[in-house]
């Protein structure tokens, strides 16, 4: 009896799986989870996915599978069962959904690109068989070739369990995973120079090189009583012990007692010997553990809505610290791994090797052990939304912190995921917990607390009774007919500022948009310099003198001469983070200024010393984007300035109030630690904005009740589902043409519930002119699956037809 195999191949296509035969001498091995290497098409080879093993006849010929790849599954049942509910939910593929859930090292096709791993040396104990030894030679002589390329040298159709045996043996990389090294954290750290590092007993004639300074002693002293107790010191623990500036270290330094250098503070090494005891859990804290663990009895989710600083993160401790006690795994998400190393720090040191981090940085070895190590059972894994395609062994706990950031919405590619929502879905296949954490309530979750669905508890309280931070909203109106501006900034933040900065503090100024300036237009035409690819106006750079688009990275020269018109009156209108930067110069001329955004974070290692740098108390001032508002604790920050709050509450999109709410309250949390009340001014035109007050009356039911009035009245979430469908071509009149028979088809089966097409505030980019369709579903499983069903029917009726071939068309569920 012939057998077959229902198979999961790594492409876009509507059908879910292909079936394929299994040849006699494979039938014993080939199983659900394992990949097999299939040709799919007319010569293209592919890493397959086995789904189902059946004796089930097609009616048409199939083709054989042509070799197994894994000896043992690589994908687990729980895996499969996310990938299908994620498949049928959010209109994708299951193709698709295995492109975004397995690592390069396992989607294996003609066209993967192979690279020579540069560790490898063939006089090494790895010993290769003469087919790997061909490919490793064709890649040390061309550097990187195709998987196509390796199996024209090797004159053979089978190659895919070669190219495996080197990936296992670490020979090569697929280019894919081929990223940045996790690079260890590096601090400025002091320590005595020789030679009395290494004879101590001379120091009693070094202080006599300190008796006409005080302060150096001073300095020294604390040094030496901090050296007792610890591995080793950090210059930042020495000025604060010893209240010092820098130069008196510096000082120190130059007479040859001191020695300041750079230590490196791994994250992913051993931590045996460095665990930190977990301090004791506060009244607020013991309460919230008592309601969860209440609660987890009859729910399997509940929302801890806890405010900045309230001390979120040691019940999160605790669970996890139950759940290993249990023999359970626990995975814990964050929205952007690069923004929250203080807590992965802080875990890793708590954890010890018990706990993995799973991000994009991460080099290859680690990334296949990693997935190996959830395979078999690592304690806690922390990671951003990918991580929840880690082939867990027995999750029992899933935290999800900052459950309403924007970050765990998969927008491109297909499947457009929200990682909150799967997270649910995946505790529940593996019978788990979900917490999740936060202090700004999306308005989704907050509603399934009032429907009962979630558990609710409060820590409203900030860690050790420390007072939320004072917000001021300042007025601009008033403040430039008073004339109390200077440049772009109220008369009251400088003052706040100098009087911050006096007192040795640190400040944080947040605007949401980088570059120097948003437009540069003429003022005789009012002419604005726009992108050629994007209906978007070019952002001036200062740093580079350039206008860039940040949709398309298309760049220019600065012009000088209007193009319009011939004018040379070009002026730059508004600001952003790199103007903020270079103004704020001009009034602090000592301070020591630093900017985080995009354009300064661009790679971990920069966003690493940008932190590293305002922690250890080197930066004075930090200008920054949204980058700012995630995940960052810092004890010395005694003032936070928000500029072009209008910005925000402006936006025209439905959630625009929820967005600017949670985004404000958060950068507003940076301010006061440790023992003191911060403060926070909103500079904005209209202060008087419900939001705005919301903000500053720390109003968050209030809020929510007139945010969730407002969704209801028209029809929007969490009452409404939305779907939205965006049509894209080159030509504008094609992807009008498209869009119009698209609506006109899905309104005639659903009615007035489609809304558009309209073209979106920004109708072009990347050359692609857009158009945007809405559908909204009533809150009905049947009514949403049936809608979903009709929608995906007409897209693929759509792309049939010859004249909208080309026209690409995403579909989006629960759009954010």
């Amino acid at each position: 009896m012939p057998h077959f195999a229902e198979i999961i191949l790594p492409l876009a296509l509507p059908k879910r799986t292909y079936t394929f035969s299994i040849p006699g001498d494979l039938v014993a091995d080939v199983r659900p989870g394992v990949r097999v290497e299939v040709q799919f098409g007319k010569a293209k080879l592919y890493a397959g996915l086995v789904e189902t093993v059946h004796q089930n006849q097609p009616d048409y010929k199939t083709k054989n599978i042509i070799s197994l790849l894994d000896e043992v599954e690589v994908v687990s049942p729980q895996q499969l069962k996310l990938w299908d509910w994620m498949a049928d939910y959010y209109c994708s593929t299951l193709g698709e959904v295995m492109l975004a859930a397995l690592p390069g090292h396992l989607k294996l096709t003609s066209e993967t690109s192979l690279v020579l791993n540069p560790l490898f040396d063939d006089a090494g104990d790895i010993h290769l068989e003469n087919d790997e030894y061909l490919i490793a030679e064709a890649l040390r002589i061309q550097k990187e070739i195709s998987i196509e390329d390796a199996r024209k040298i090797l004159e053979k159709k089978s190659i895919f369990p070669v190219v495996q045996s080197l990936l296992n043996k670490g020979v090569l990389f697929v280019r894919e995973e081929l990223q940045e090294k996790y690079k260890p954290k590096k601090v400025s750290a002091v320590r005595l120079a020789e030679p009395y590092r290494s004879n101590e007993t001379l120091l009693s004639e070094g202080f006599n090189l300190l008796e006409k300074n005080e302060r150096q002693a001073e300095a020294m002293m604390a040094f030496l009583q901090l050296a007792r107790n610890q591995a080793f010191v950090k210059k930042s623990e020495v000025l604060a012990a010893a209240k010092v500036s820098d130069s008196v270290l510096k000082s120190l330094e130059k007479k040859g007692l001191l020695e300041i250098y750079e230590r490196e503070v791994s994250r992913i090494s051993d931590y045996k010997n460095d665990l930190d005891v977990s301090p004791e859990l506060t009244a607020q804290q013991q309460k919230a553990l008592l309601e969860i663990r209440q609660i987890f009895l009859e729910k399997d989710t509940v929302l801890l809505h806890g405010v900045t600083g309230s001390g979120k993160t040691q019940v999160y401790v605790e669970l996890i610290r139950e759940t290993i006690a249990a023999g359970g795994q626990a995975l814990y998400l964050l929205p952007e791994i690069a923004l929250t190393t203080q807590i992965i720090s802080r875990l890793q040191k708590i954890f010890g090797n018990d706990v993995s981090v799973y991000h994009s940085k991460i080099n290859y070895d680690e990334r296949v052990e990693l997935w190996q190590s959830a395979a078999a059972g690592k304690p806690v894994l922390l990671g951003a939304r990918s991580s929840i395609f880690l082939p867990f062994q027995n999750l029992k706990l899933i935290i999800v912190d900052e459950e309403h950031d924007p970050s765990f919405k998969q927008f491109d590619p297909a499947p457009r995921y929200n990682a909150r929502d799967s997270a649910v879905f995946l505790a529940n296949i593996y019978g788990a917990k979900t917490l999740l954490g936060t202090a700004t309530p999306s308005v989704e979750s907050w509603q399934n607390t009032l429907l009962k669905k979630y558990g609710l508890v409060s820590m409203p309280e900030r860690f050790g009774g420390l007072q939320m931070p004072e917000i001021q909203t300042v007025n601009l109106t008033d403040a430039h007919k008073k004339r109390a501006m200077q440049s772009i900034f109220t008369t009251q933040l400088i003052e706040e500022l100098q009087a911050t900065l006096a007192r040795g503090e640190q400040a944080i100024l947040f605007q949401n948009r980088r570059g120097y300036s948003p437009i540069l237009e003429c003022e005789i035409c009012s002419q604005s310099t726009n992108c050629k690819n994007c209906d978007v106006s070019l952002t001036y750079h200062k740093q580079s003198d350039s206008m860039r688009c940040h949709y398309c990275n298309y760049r220019i020269e600065v012009p000088k001469i209007c193009p319009a018109c011939g004018s040379g009156k070009m002026v730059l209108r508004g600001f952003g983070t790199e103007k903020i930067e270079d103004e704020i110069k001009i009034f602090l001329p000592t301070a020591k200024i630093g900017r985080l955004d995009f354009d300064t974070a661009s790679t971990k290692t920069k966003l690493t010393d940008i932190l590293n740098d305002f922690e250890e108390r080197k930066i004075d001032i930090l200008v920054g984007t949204q980058m700012v508002t995630k995940g960052l604790d810092f004890d010395n920050v005694a003032v936070v300035g928000v500029l072009g709050a209008d910005s925000l509450v402006k936006f025209p999109d439905f959630r625009s109030g929820e967005r600017a709410f949670q985004m404000l309250t958060q950068v507003a949390g940076r301010a006061g630690r440790k023992q003191k009340q911060g403060k926070v001014i909103i500079q904005a035109w209209n202060p008087s904005h419900p939001v705005l007050q919301e903000v500053f009356r720390a109003d968050f039911q209030g809020f929510m009740s007139r945010e969730l009035n407002e969704r209801k009245l028209f029809h929007y979430p969490p009452f409404y589902r939305l779907v939205g469908l965006q049509v894209k071509h080159k030509n504008e009149n094609t992807a009008k043409q498209a869009a119009d028979f698209l609506a006109k088809w899905l309104r005639e089966r659903l009615g007035n519930r489609v809304l558009g097409p309209s073209q979106p505030g920004i109708s072009r980019v990347r050359g692609y002119f857009l158009q945007d369709i809405l559908v909204k579903f009533e809150k009905s499983a049947s009514v949403l699956a049936n809608g979903k069903r009709l929608i995906l029917q007409h897209v693929e009726h759509l792309k049939s037809q010859a004249n909208f071939r080309q026209v690409v068309i995403s579909v989006d569920v629960d759009p954010v």
